[in-house]
């Protein structure tokens, strides 16, 4: 490995569960409506995981897609990265979980928890150890099953998330080359995390449930990440206005489409799966850019600039060559 060796991210996949929760089903739930939900965040459908799929069966079934859609041996892979912030079982991490299911022999394997900016950090992350020489082959996971930290009476927080995963692998390429991922832009305002809290009620109690204020997360969002994206785009020398596609973390339609525009991304494809799959937390980028994959709306190789926030309050950015 030398200094002249970056992350290029070879292919990309998605996973959500069957069941699909509406707005109208919401509706018959909790005092609102599908006209108060789409107005608010944008959201028609969510995907509702089983009370026995884990974040760990989310996380194997993105991940063995992207495995065998950039055509690499299980043996091969040398890291395995699951960004999550709703994984009830501390150990084995889910990293080592997916690991043993795959069939991946002796990876370095850990959990990493930024919340809705964690498949960014993630990505960052394994780009940062190609780039150092400790990995050559990366499996790279964002999934959550926020649904099992929801009150379902509440209204302003229970309409607003689904579960999925989202899985890359990312391998070793001469930094010369075009496509690669770009530096990373990250950083967080801690002084604000309280606005997004999920912990627990004590030593020994019982998991407690999603908590936001989601006036400070507004205003924090569209004042504060443009600014983030478009010195992601900076380091990486790609104008705004020559991005491809922009894919932010998928929390409020309202939000992805004025930092867009504040970003001047004229001419990006902008990701929009709120809208079908709800707030995934750390699967929502991978997974917005997987359907975009699919449809082929994104030329391979063509930039693309991700864009991950969320509590603590963090952030992180990077443009990266679409697989």
């Amino acid at each position: 490995m030398t200094a002249t060796t970056a992350g290029r991210i070879l292919s990309i996949a998605h996973h959500q569960p069957t069941r699909v929760l509406t707005n109208g089903e919401l509706a018959a739930m909790v005092d609102t409506s599908d006209e108060w939900i789409r107005s608010r965040v944008g959201i028609a459908t969510r995907h509702i995981a089983a009370e026995d799929e884990s974040v760990a069966d989310m996380s194997v079934g993105a991940a063995a897609k992207a495995v065998a859609r950039a055509g690499v041996d299980a043996a091969d892979i040398d890291l395995v990265l699951v960004a999550t912030c709703t994984a009830v079982d501390r150990m084995p991490s889910t990293a080592a979980r997916v690991a043993r299911h795959l069939g991946v022999p002796a990876a370095g394997v850990f959990d990493l928890n930024a919340a809705c900016a964690g498949f960014t950090y993630a990505l960052a992350t394994a780009d940062l150890a190609i780039r150092g020489g400790g990995s050559r082959t990366a499996l790279v996971i964002g999934a959550d099953k926020m649904s099992d930290f929801l009150d379902w009476t509440d209204r302003t927080s229970c309409v607003i998330f689904g579960d999925g995963a989202g899985a890359a692998v990312v391998t070793a390429a001469d930094a010369s080359r075009p496509g690669l991922i770009g530096p990373v832009v990250w950083g967080s305002q801690p002084e604000r995390g309280s606005a997004i809290t999920l912990g627990t009620t004590g030593p020994a109690g019982p998991p407690a449930l999603f908590r936001q204020d989601g006036h400070v997360v507004y205003r924090w969002a569209m004042t504060s990440l443009a600014p983030v994206a478009r010195q992601a785009c900076e380091r990486a020398g790609v104008a705004p206005a020559d991005l491809a596609a922009v894919v932010t973390h998928q929390a409020n339609l309202r939000i992805i489409e004025a930092v867009t525009r504040q970003i001047g991304a004229t001419g990006a494809v902008i990701a929009r799966d709120v809208v079908d799959s709800g707030n995934t937390s750390a699967a929502s980028v991978p997974l917005a850019l997987s359907k975009l994959v699919e449809r082929a709306e994104i030329p391979s190789g063509a930039p693309v600039l991700l864009l991950g926030f969320g509590a603590g309050l963090s952030y992180a950015a990077q443009v990266v060559g679409c697989p």
